[in-house]
């Protein structure tokens, strides 16, 4: 859960910048075993927002889906791609020539 979270999310705070609704995006959830959803979910964008921060909020619940299966199914976790995150870290990189499913930005 805590790797899926932080793929999605990384995912969505680019799609907001790359968007243009703000320079800087921060995303942070907290779940709880047992339930789905996130029990908090918050941004910051350090005033960079073209919109209000509630507003951005809003728009990456409407566009990801944050649940367990949500989050699976949408960057297609099940592939067994994983073991060239094992050196070097997670974020920021390619595999075999392709970024990693979480650093594509989805669009508007």
């Amino acid at each position: 859960m805590d790797r899926s979270a932080s793929y999605t999310l990384r995912q969505a705070a680019k799609s907001v910048v790359a968007a243009g609704l703000a320079r800087r995006c921060e995303l942070r959830a907290a779940y709880v075993i047992g339930e789905p959803a996130p029990v908090s979910l918050g941004v910051e964008t350090f005033g960079s927002g073209r919109l209000a921060d509630q507003e951005i909020l809003a728009r990456v619940k409407r566009h990801f889906d944050l649940t367990p299966a949500g989050m699976i199914a949408g960057l297609g976790l099940q592939r067994p791609i994983y073991r060239a995150t094992a050196v070097y870290g997670h974020f920021g990189r390619h595999y075999d020539g392709r970024h990693f499913p979480w650093e594509t930005v989805v669009p508007r």
